[in-house]
C-alpha cells in the first residue's frame, strides 16, 4: 500500500506544481490570457476522454504497466517544454500538442492508480474505507502542497523550473511503480469467458461489457449522477461565484486563498479521520452527513454578508465534511465492480462524474449577469441541498450500508461476504 500511496503522491503533486507553472509560463510568454485558457483547456478536454475510453486498455494490458509507461510518457512530455524554450523552438502550436499529449496519458495513469487501490489494501490487510481514505490524504496532500511548491518555485526561479520539477515527479512516480510493488500486483485482469472457447473480446466488446454493468447498477448511476451535479455546482462556486464575492464584499484575491488552505487543512483531517474510523461506521449516515456539511452551508455564508471569521468557519467545517466522501464513495465502488471490470467501469463513471466542470462557470457567469450574485448563491446552495440529501430518500442509497453477497478477490476467486456492513435498517 505504501509504494503505491507514495507513486500517487509525487504524481498528484507534480500535476499541481504544473497547474501553477504551465499557466504562468505562457501568461508571462506570451502575455495572452486566451492562450493561457487555450492551453488549459488542451490539457483537460484529452484528459476526460481519454480515461473514459481506456479502460478496457487498462483492464487488459494491466494498471502497473499502464500507470508507469504514462507517467514516463508524462515525463518526457513535460520535460520536452523547457528544453524546446531553451532551444528557442518552442511555437504555441507544438506547446499545445505537447499538453494535450501530457494530459491524455495523465487520464489513463491515474486511473490505472486508483485501479490498483483495492487489491493494494487487499495484500495489505487494510480495510478498504481505511485504503480509500488514506488514498483521498494523498490527493488531498498533494492538492495543498503541489501549489504552495509551484508557486514559491515560480516566484524564485521562474516557471520553467516548476516545469522541469514537474517532469521529475512523473519520472519519480513511474520509477515506483514499476520497481518499488509487489511482485505480481497490478497484473492485467483475466477476461470473461468467450462462447464456444472462442478468442478473447475486443475493445469494443470490452468496452460495452463495462456500460452494460454499470447501467445494471442503479447505486453506482445514481452515486455518478448526483456527483456530476455537485461537481458542476463546486466548479461554479470556485471559478466564478468565489472571485465575484471577493471582489463585491472588498474581501479581495487574499481571502479567496485563506478560504481555500483552511478548506483543503480541514479536508486532509475529515480524510484522516475516515481512514481510522470510517469501516465501523454506517456508511450512509457518514456519507449524507458529510454532503450537508460541505455543500450547501458554503454557497448560503456568502449569501449572508457575515463577517470573515464566520466564512472562515463555515468553510473549515466544510472542508471536514468533504473529507470523508471520497473514502466512502471509492469503498462502495471498489466492492461492487467485479475487478476484471474495474479499469472500463471506473473510466466511465469518472468521465462522466466530471462532465459538467467545464460548464460550471458558463452557466455561473451568466446566471450572475442575469440575476446577480445572491440570488445565485441562494439557488446554488438549494440545489446542492437537493441533490444530495433529498435524493437520499431514494431506495437505492440503502444498499450503500451492504457488501454484494460475493466479489472477486486479486486473483479472481469469489470470496463470500456478510450480507451487510451496519446493522440493518
Amino acid at each position: 500500500m505504501g509504494g503505491l500511496l507514495a507513486a500517487m503522491a509525487v504524481s498528484l503533486t507534480g500535476t499541481r506544481i504544473s497547474a501553477i507553472a504551465l499557466p504562468w509560463f505562457v501568461l508571462v510568454t506570451t502575455g495572452s490570457a486566451t492562450q493561457t485558457g487555450l492551453v488549459a483547456f488542451c490539457e483537460m478536454a484529452p484528459y476526460v476522454v481519454v480515461k473514459a475510453l481506456t479502460g478496457p486498455l487498462v483492464d487488459r494490458v494491466g494498471p502497473r504497466v499502464i500507470s508507469w509507461s504514462t507517467d514516463l510518457a508524462s515525463a518526457t512530455a513535460a520535460g520536452t517544454v523547457p528544453l524546446l524554450h531553451a532551444l528557442d523552438l518552442l511555437s504555441l502550436p507544438l506547446l499545445l500538442a505537447l499538453v494535450a499529449l501530457i494530459g491524455a496519458v495523465r487520464g489513463p495513469g491515474d486511473l490505472a492508480k486508483e485501479v490498483m487501490v483495492p487489491e493494494a489494501a487487499e495484500r495489505s490487510r487494510v480495510p478498504l474505507e481505511r485504503a480509500t481514505g488514506l488514498s483521498g490524504v494523498t490527493e488531498r496532500l498533494a492538492s495543498a502542497i503541489g501549489p504552495a511548491v509551484g508557486g514559491s518555485m515560480v516566484a524564485l526561479l521562474g516557471p520553467l523550473t516548476g516545469l522541469v520539477l514537474n517532469a521529475g515527479c512523473f519520472a519519480l512516480g513511474s520509477v515506483i511503480i514499476a520497481l518499488t510493488l509487489p511482485r505480481g500486483m497490478g497484473r492485467a485482469a483475466e477476461g470473461s469467458p468467450s462462447p464456444q472457447g472462442g478468442s478473447e473480446p475486443g475493445y469494443w466488446r470490452r468496452f460495452g461489457e463495462g456500460f452494460a454493468f454499470l447501467r445494471s447498477e442503479p447505486l453506482l448511476l445514481t452515486i455518478i449522477v448526483m456527483v456530476g451535479i455537485t461537481n458542476l455546482l463546486d466548479a461554479a462556486f470556485t471559478t466564478v461565484l468565489v472571485p465575484v464575492w471577493a471582489k463585491e464584499s472588498g474581501s479581495g484575491p487574499a481571502v479567496i486563498g485563506v478560504n481555500s488552505s483552511v478548506g483543503g487543512v480541514a479536508a486532509i483531517a475529515g480524510s484522516l479521520v475516515a481512514a481510522g474510523i470510517a469501516h465501523r461506521m454506517r456508511r450512509r449516515l457518514v456519507f449524507f452527513s458529510g454532503f450537508l456539511l460541505a455543500g450547501a452551508p458554503r454557497f448560503l455564508i456568502l449569501a449572508s454578508q457575515a463577517p470573515m471569521w464566520a466564512v472562515v468557519a463555515v468553510f473549515a467545517v466544510s472542508g471536514f465534511g468533504a473529507g470523508f466522501l471520497n473514502p466512502i464513495l471509492g469503498a462502495v465502488s471498489f466492492e461492487r465492480v467485479p475487478r476484471r471490470l474495474l479499469g472500463r467501469v471506473n473510466a466511465l463513471g469518472d468521465s462522466l462524474a466530471w462532465a459538467g466542470i467545464p460548464l460550471g462557470g458558463l452557466i455561473a457567469g451568466a446566471a450572475v449577469a442575469s440575476f446577480g450574485l445572491v440570488p445565485v448563491l441562494l439557488t446554488g446552495g438549494a440545489a446542492y441541498f437537493l441533490t444530495t440529501n433529498l435524493a437520499g430518500l431514494r431506495p437505492e442509497w440503502r444498499e450503500m450500508d451492504r457488501l454484494p453477497s460475493r466479489r472477486e478477490s486479486a486473483q479472481g476467486q469469489v470470496i463470500e461476504q456478510p450480507a451487510a456492513t451496519s446493522p440493518p435498517d
